[in-house]
């Protein structure tokens, strides 16, 4: 990586910003100015963003860029813009009629310096939604992006240096040396969107320190396709949530579970969702590459593990094995009833390859998932609300999207996180502004107060007060 932070220089920064925050706190004019100034600087460099993008992936989907990080982070920053002032406002809180006359409020104050890792697999929109909200919440922001995407990662600094003093806002660019220094610096709060192993020895540095966190993980998010729900459709919502970016999606569906009676349909309504949009894959410029080499390796790792065991693998299209290598393409692949044995069942897949399990009873399917951890997305579906609701009511997903894919994270009014193994916290709109304030409570006394009669000696009024409020 070009020009990588100095892990000397870490602390000094954080001191700096922490500093500056204590010196002057961001009020409400200087957010907005600074979520305006966000939002133009972030349209203004869209192809620059997408190029930089297409450069760390060797090829990355045009339009899935434009959709995921362009629209994604413009949106976000908007409604935290538009949403600020009514969050910032203080709300009632109920004192009781013990303590009357005196009112109760809960002030959202900022916590100082929020810190912020994100990944490569959306590496712009990953990184400006959270520190976007540490802005609008009144904070300065520290962030560490992702040396495997390293053009982006030098764009997002020098963007941020265009819209921020570097006292408010700064950038640091390292790997996992100057990324393990950074979780054990002391912020106010971090936000950290990464592997579940990982993020493990994130939160150990954090305990360090006593860091509040939000941890975005991954984990094997299921979809149960119920035996009413046409096979059809469900092909062509699964090959979008499950394609996208080739499967690099932290909550893209990591296996399907279906009615065994609509297994064939499935999977020939899968095949043929892929001959429609990728006729031909090698050229596609709608499909996009494996981050790495590595990941690639690991990709192909898993399915010929698949293959070892005997598994039916169908690679849904044709890639000559000598341009796959080059573009590190791994093809639309989907595996048939694969045990929990199988490496692809053991780990989270984060590629476009996809096991599909028959079952024979929708209490078969809960129970797989309950099985294990709980996943960061599920995707039930179902036209039959009874099903559906028997799903909801027995499995403890991060997010949830019924009858579609990966919609839950795009919507403004729902919070965004993961449960046990997937993750910790939340953000997202007013839960990631809730998370990244404190709800200060305040009591403000009246200047005659009953409080005032409530002192020794215990006689008189002050004796049939007590004796009042204590019933």
């Amino acid at each position: 990586m070009d020009d990588p932070t100095p892990l000397d220089a870490l602390r000094p920064t954080l001191d700096r910003l922490r500093g500056a925050w204590e010196a002057r706190r961001p009020d409400a004019r200087q957010r907005r100015s600074d979520l305006d100034r966000l939002a133009e600087a972030l349209r203004a460099g869209r192809d620059a963003m997408v190029d930089a993008i297409d450069a760390d992936f060797g090829h990355r989907s045009r339009h899935e860029t434009l959709l995921a990080e362009g629209m994604g982070a413009v949106s976000e920053v908007r409604r935290l813009r538009r949403s600020l002032g009514r969050w910032m406002r203080p709300a009632r809180g109920g004192a009781g009629w013990r303590l009357w006359p005196a009112r109760a409020q809960l002030r959202r104050e900022p916590l100082g310096v929020v810190g912020v890792m994100s990944p490569w697999n959306y590496p712009v929109i990953l990184a400006l939604a959270p520190l976007a909200t540490a802005i609008a919440a009144g904070n300065h922001v520290y962030l560490k992006p992702s040396e495997q995407t390293p053009r982006t990662s030098a764009w997002l600094r020098d963007l941020l240096a265009t819209v921020f003093p570097e006292d408010r806002v700064a950038v640091a660019l390292g790997g996992p040396e100057l990324a393990s220094a950074f979780s054990a610096l002391p912020f106010d709060h971090l936000v950290f969107t990464g592997s579940t192993a990982v993020g493990r020895r994130v939160m150990a540095a954090a305990a360090e320190n006593l860091t509040p966190l939000t941890l975005e993980l991954g984990g094997k998010s299921p979809a149960i396709v119920a035996a009413d729900y046409p096979p059809a459709k469900a092909a062509a919502r699964l090959a979008t949530g499950k394609w996208f970016n080739a499967g690099q999606t932290c909550i893209a569906p990591d296996y399907v579970l279906v009615a065994r009676a609509s297994r064939d349909a499935l999977v020939d309504a899968l095949r043929a969702e892929v001959r429609a949009r990728y006729p031909d894959l090698a050229a596609s410029s709608d499909y996009t590459w494996i981050i790495s080499g590595g990941q690639h390796r690991r990709l192909r790792g898993l399915v010929e593990d698949a293959r070892a065991r005997g598994l039916e693998v169908i690679e849904l299209a044709e890639v000559h094995p000598a341009v796959a290598l080059r573009h590190r393409i791994v093809p639309p692949t989907l595996v048939l009833d694969p045990g929990d044995d199988a490496l692809l069942m053991r780990e989270e897949i984060f590629g476009p390859v996809l096991p599909v399990i028959a079952y024979d009873r929708l209490e078969d399917a809960i129970a797989l998932v309950r099985r294990r951890d709980r996943p960061l997305a599920l995707y039930p579906f179902s036209h039959d609300r009874a099903t559906v609701e028997a799903i909801l009511g027995q499995v403890v997903a991060g997010g949830v999207t019924v009858n579609d894919t990966l919609l839950h994270f795009a919507a403004h009014g729902l919070p965004f996180g993961g449960v046990g193994a997937s993750g910790m916290g939340a953000y997202h709109g007013r839960a990631g502004f809730d998370a990244m304030t404190r709800a200060m409570p305040v009591l403000w006394q009246r200047r005659v107060a009953a409080s005032d009669l409530l002192r020794p000696p215990y006689r008189g009024l002050a004796d049939r007060l007590v004796r009042l409020l204590a019933r």
